[in-house]
Parts: structure tokens; sequence; C-alpha cells
């Protein structure tokens, strides 16, 4: 499974980039609003941090306006992916999009139905939001199940991005179910490199060294 830092925040995503296992960024413009920074400026900044897929939002809501933004969202970088909220127009948008060549990624994605319509509409990702589905009393995870079989079964190329995660638990149940990607807050992927029992072994292995070893 892939891993991508929902965030806008590029000291976070280069201290991320840092790690070696961050594969992509996810971000939108209310994640940009809350930098301060020029919307366009900060993907370009993001894509210079980390060579990946980097998902950057539009925000047009009628057909064309739509379209002609996603072309212009694309054009800043190779490598920005555009995201398209789930809906009649979104359909029409990314399979015109997708057949143009342009990346998308579908997000706001709650059912299999809505995946299911966004792969044959020619989407690179579909993006459930499990944490959103879980508080409203559903099983976020069934449904990341429910679109990779769907998936599997007929050969679509598109992946699901297992979005809205809250804990590092939620990375593990995305893995466990399939998920291509699971995009993941900057807390929530630095609390995964950590555990009390490493920090307690290592605090044991440097307290034994120096006894043989003192510094």
């Amino acid at each position: 499974m892939r891993i991508f830092m929902d965030t806008a925040n590029i000291e976070e995503i280069r201290r991320g980039a840092a790690l070696g296992v961050v594969d992509g960024v996810t971000t939108n413009p209310s994640l940009v609003a809350k930098e301060g920074v020029e919307y366009r400026q900060r993907v370009l900044e993001i894509c210079e941090a980390l060579d990946g897929p980097i998902s950057a939002e539009c925000i047009s809501m009628e057909l064309e306006p739509l379209i002609e933004e996603a072309r212009r969202v694309a054009a800043w970088h190779p490598n920005v992916v555009v995201k398209i909220p789930m809906s009649e127009v979104g359909l029409q948008a990314t399979k015109r999009l997708a057949d143009e060549g342009i990346k998308i990624n579908t997000t706001l994605v709650f059912s299999a139905n809505q995946a299911l319509l966004a792969a044959k509409a020619g989407t690179t990702f579909v993006s459930p939001f499990i944490g959103r589905l879980n508080d409203a009393g559903h099983d976020g995870m069934e449904l990341i199940r429910e679109i990779v079989a769907i998936y599997d079964a007929f050969n679509l190329p598109a992946q699901v991005l297992a979005a809205s995660i809250r804990n590092p638990r939620d990375v593990t149940e995305a893995a466990l179910a399939g998920a291509h990607v699971a995009t993941i807050p900057s807390t929530v992927l630095f609390q995964m490199v950590q555990h009390p029992l490493t920090d307690r072994g290592i605090e044991i292995f440097l307290r034994d060294a120096q006894k043989y070893s003192p510094v």
C-alpha cells in the first residue's frame, strides 16, 4: 500500500519525504488556506519536495468551467492529479479529462456504486472517506473492501485511496482491506513510527551499552 500525506504544510511534507516512505500528497484549498499561501505556489513547492502524485482540488461546479479549471491545474506540473468531487458534473468532467490523459482523483466518495461509476468514467484514484462514514455510524473499512472487490472482479484500473484517516489503526485496517493507497495526516504518519516499547528498548540498549563502552 502506498502512503500519501494529507497536508499542505511544506515543512511536514519535507519531514515526511525524508523518511523515504511517502509516495505522494493530497491537498485541497482548505488545507492551503490554513497555511496562508497562494494555492498554485504551494502545490509547486510540494511537487519540488516530493516526487509522486500530488492531488490538487478543483472548485468549479459547472461542467465547462470545471473542465477548464482542471486543465489549468493539471498543467501546473506533470505530477499533479486533479481532484474532482463525485457528482453528475464530476463524472462528465472526469470522462472528458481522462480521455485527454489527465489524471483524476474522484473525492468525497461514500458508496461502492459511486466508486464503480468513477472507475468507469476513467478516474485514476477514488477516495472513500472512511472517517466520515464511521462518524455517521457506518463501516468505512467495509466500503474499502467492497470497492477493492469490485475493481478486482472486473480488472478496473482505478486505485482505491483510503481518505479521512484518523489514527494509526485506520492505516492498518485500510491495508488489510486492500486499499492501494492511504492518505494520512502528518500527525498520524509520525505516530506510526513510534511505539513505547521501541522507546523503552532503545533506552535499555543504550543503558547497557554504557556499562561496556562509557561515553
